[in-house]
């Protein structure tokens, strides 16, 4: 199984913290975001995490590997990135990385997120509803800054 790290972008949500350092890498709770979803996706059976990137792309891989290699180490798992020659919102990365990810389940991460990562029952309840996919969604006061997932009950969809 694999996951996909959007790393890219801008931070704009995280500013003034992104001014100065790239999103991945602003800390919390003592460590970068970055190695907060990498530390949980480790609890599953990943073996390719893919972070796609489309801006500070010298300064982020070489820091973000040195932080992800102290993670990683003592297991099977690759750090691969995928570059994006412009930003292309969340669908660019996706298409850019299809062929690392075809024919395989594979989790999408926005790096800009920290949450109790329920990477397990998320998997399980995927493969209960035999359906493409699974979103793990969160109702927000404002959701003009984030989107909006309109749901039907009845459906499921």
């Amino acid at each position: 199984m694999k996951a996909l790290i959007l790393i890219g972008g801008y931070g704009t949500r995280l500013r003034p913290l992104t001014l100065s350092i790239p999103k991945p890498l602003v800390e919390f709770a003592n460590k970068p975001m970055l190695l907060h979803q990498i530390s949980a996706l480790l609890e599953i059976d990943i073996t390719e995490i893919i972070l796609a990137i489309n801006r500070q792309a010298e300064v982020l891989e070489s820091s973000i590997r040195n932080h992800c290699n102290k993670v990683i180490q003592n297991t099977n798992v690759k750090i691969i990135f995928s570059y994006e020659d412009e930003a292309l919102d969340t669908g660019g990365p996706l298409a850019q990385a299809a062929p690392l990810l075809a024919g395989e389940r594979f989790f999408v991460l926005n790096s800009d997120i920290i949450c109790n990562y329920p990477f397990k029952r998320m998997l399980e309840f995927h493969l209960s509803h035999g359906r493409e996919g699974t979103m793990a969604v969160t109702k927000v006061e404002e959701p003009s800054k984030y989107g909006a997932v309109v749901h039907n009950d009845q459906t499921g969809l």
